[in-house]
């Protein structure tokens, strides 16, 4: 009798005779004859009494197709090998075809899909080739038959799908201290601790390189200025000491001097140890600033994954009120705002200035100046963007101003969006930390499900019955997701399960991740809410109060039932704003497909990223912040906030301080500003003028707009796929 069945992933899991009646009952209903539910459950009885302990998927199926055969329905028989055969037939002649399209290089919404990556090159060939490839296999092999049909189905996306059976997770955020202070193996070559600014500089893009080919996201630093601060203090030293060689006197009483600020001054008219610290306070702030520079441009040109892609980066700082802090703070500013190469804007790192009262946001607050800085790089950077400490959602009763390490107990984001904090398993942290998978509702689809049925409230009542269900298959494909993650050893992960991740430090290369995954997040993401609630209402929620209301309701509902399954699963589920790229195309153009162009639902290439105002809808920012505000205190997963201005924003950094500023008021967890910004494609000259047709620098007319897309910059939007285009042509201005 057969009580367990070895999956085509390995794992092993308990017999369910109900798959085989499901099977053939299918392929009987393809047949004229119909369907035989004696027959079924007499072949059905024979292999499950027959068949081996324990058997694989594969054996099961040959099986199932010798017992048909041998009974009086060889219809039915045929019709179950053909259908075997016509996956297989399927999905060689899908893959073909898109091979064929990445060989040619052809621009599509399949060589488009991440538009930070050039998929152009030979190594970004063999990422896609790679990846088309194994989508497939995690389909026929890893995903359950009900997650496969809600995938099929258009209801369902499985993010970073390709990387499924890597077993990889998707992000951490990087205790960096323990790299600086411990250094680090990776499995080639060892690196020392930092000394050094630069040093530390360098550490930190390393170990975001590293890490980055161990998973399928991004790579985040909490803290950047709280880790990097005691480097600038023994650079000051190492400055000291060169000048009592210079001098040959002893200073040593200077290397614990207490410093206000690390400002560069002349030395005119100083004398005595005034001169000397003055002296070395000078060249620790150009030191500073050198590796900043150095640190920004390695991010945008060290290569990972194969040498197709920049890693995906994003840093967290703005709190650091030491002396040392502020220097890493406001050098890491001025070289953001000096730019990389010919004066253009740096892609990556995205970052994050963590904006708190006491701190920097009141005028009497010590970093209160840092923060106008950063106001200023933003206006003509587009970062850093402002993640909002003092949202009641971000609050952690653990911090404390007199802290040392305040940061601990300091939310950190990605700079997409993605937000790790509260934590059932552990410490209220977001370091050491990351998302393991998500996976994204169509909400949309469910709810033009929904729209024959006339009356009002059994309309909106089906949409939650269909709701419910799709949670209840996404929570399940998370889970299973997880427990194959669970199966891989530390030691495929050499720097993320040996330094980085939490609760890594007790286990030994050849133990699974088991005992320390459960740290993670586990995200349910949404996109188009407001076709969602057109859908099911006539009007998104940037024109309705009835709309927002059911809004409101619709992700509170997916909250509490991501609480419900953290019981259910012991995981750390949450929901998700998912920031959806290729996928805001993708799930319109197959609802499309199936129920024709909806107005205000399907009628564009895209759905809105989302719980956000539809990006063509005319409204000021004041009323945009109003309504997408509650929702950030629902999306304990990752949400940000958008406001698209008008004209050059270089010389007004109080327009992103009127956003902060509404951030404050609204309760916004993390928001950012959208503005013009041209660039030159072949000198990488940039301004914001309007209409600009010619560079003014080389006189090219190869002229690109440096956007914004999911949360990060893109460098040309040649490389964004086309829904994503479409939904840039739409954006309007908010007053």
């Amino acid at each position: 009798m057969i009580q367990t069945v070895v999956k085509r992933d390995g794992r092993i899991v308990g017999f369910n005779e109900e798959k085989i009646v499901t099977a053939i009952r299918k392929a009987m209903l393809h047949t004229e004859k119909g369907e035989d539910m004696h027959l079924i459950r007499q072949i059905t009885d024979h292999i499950s009494f027959r068949g081996d302990t324990q058997m694989t998927v594969e054996a099961i199926q040959d099986m199932v197709e010798m017992e048909l055969m041998k009974s009086s329905r060889k219809d039915v028989a045929q019709k179950y090998i053909a259908y075997r055969n016509q996956r297989r037939i399927a999905r060689k002649a899908k893959t073909r075809d898109i091979f064929l399209e990445i060989i040619n290089i052809k621009s599509n919404d399949v060589t488009r899909e991440n538009a930070n990556m050039n998929a152009d090159t030979p190594a970004g060939m063999m990422m896609k080739f790679a990846s088309e490839t194994t989508k497939p296999f995690v389909d026929d092999y890893l995903l359950s038959e009900e997650v496969m049909n809600a995938v099929r189905n258009n209801y369902l996306h499985i993010h970073d799908k390709d990387y499924y059976p890597t077993k990889s997770l998707t992000c951490v955020q990087h205790p960096l201290d323990k790299i600086l202070s411990g250094g680090f193996s990776a499995g080639h070559g060892e690196s020392r601790p930092a000394k050094r600014i630069e040093t530390a500089s360098i550490l930190a893009c390393i170990s975001m390189e590293t890490a980055q080919n161990e998973m399928h996201g991004g790579q985040a630093i909490p803290a950047f200025d709280f880790y990097l601060a005691p480097y600038v203090r023994s650079s000051y030293i190492e400055e000291v000491k060169r000048l009592e060689e210079l001098y040959g006197k002893d200073f040593s009483h200077l290397y614990d001097k207490s410093i206000s600020d690390y400002i560069y001054r002349p030395l005119i008219g100083l004398v005595g140890d005034d001169r000397i610290l003055q002296h070395a306070i000078n060249q620790t702030v150009q030191r500073v600033h050198q590796a900043m520079e150095a640190f920004i441009h390695n991010m945008n040109t060290i290569h990972s994954r194969g040498g197709n892609q920049v890693v995906f980066s994003s840093i967290n700082y703005g709190t650091d009120t030491s002396a040392e802090g502020r220097c890493v703070i406001r050098e890491l500013l001025n070289s953001t705002y000096k730019g990389v190469g010919n004066g253009e804007t740096a892609i990556f790192p995205i970052q994050i200035w963590k904006k708190k009262r006491g701190v920097s946001y009141l005028p009497e607050d010590r970093n209160h100046d840092l923060y106008k800085l950063a106001c200023k790089v933003s206006a003509r950077r587009f970062f850093p963007n402002f993640l909002n400490l003092d949202a009641t959602f971000n609050q952690n009763s653990e911090w404390r101003a007199d802290d040392p390490k305040r940061y601990i107990h300091e939310v950190a984001t990605m700079g997409c969006r993605t937000r790790v904090f509260e934590n059932r398993f552990g410490i209220k942290t977001s370091i050491g930390r990351g998302n393991l998978s998500f996976t994204t509702i169509n909400i949309v689809r469910l709810a033009i499900e929904c729209m024959h049925i006339e009356n009002k409230e059994q309309r909106i009542a089906q949409f939650f019955a269909k709701l419910d269900n799709m949670l209840e298959t996404t929570a399940i494909q998370l889970h299973e997701r997880m427990e194959f993650q669970k199966t891989a050893f530390a030691k495929q992960f050499p720097l993320l399960m040996s330094v980085l991740w939490i609760g890594c430090e007790n286990l030994k290369p050849g133990d699974s991740i088991s005992s320390v995954i459960n740290q993670g997040t586990l995200g349910i993401g949404f996109i188009g809410l407001a076709e969602c609630l057109v859908a099911l209402t006539g009007k998104h929620h940037g024109e309705s109060e009835e709309a927002q209301s059911l809004g409101l309701r619709i992700i509170t509902y997916m909250r509490d039932r991501a609480n419900q399954f953290s019981d259910k699963y012991q995981h750390n589920y949450s929901v998700l704003a998912t920031p959806a790229e290729g996928l805001s195309g993708r799930f319109t153009r197959a609802d499309r497909k199936k129920f024709g162009v909806l107005p205000g639902i399907t009628d564009r290439d895209y759905y809105t990223n989302s719980n956000h105002i539809p990006v063509y809808f005319k409204c000021s920012a004041h009323h945009k912040a109003q309504i997408e505000a509650p929702y950030h205190a629902l999306t304990g997963g990752g949400h940000i906030f958008y406001v698209e201005i008008d004209g050059d924003a270089t010389h007004n950094p109080e327009a992103i301080m009127r956003v902060v500023d509404m951030m404050d008021k609204y309760d916004i967890g993390y928001g950012s500003v959208n503005h013009n910004r041209n660039r030159c494609m072949d000198c990488g000259y940039e301004n914001a003028v309007k209409n600009l047709d010619k560079c003014p620098n080389c006189g090219s007319t190869n002229l690109d707009r440096l956007q914004r897309i999911t949360g990060y910059l893109v460098g040309t939007t040649d490389r964004w796929n086309s829904a994503k285009l479409a939904e840039l042509n739409d954006r309007i201005i908010h007053e």
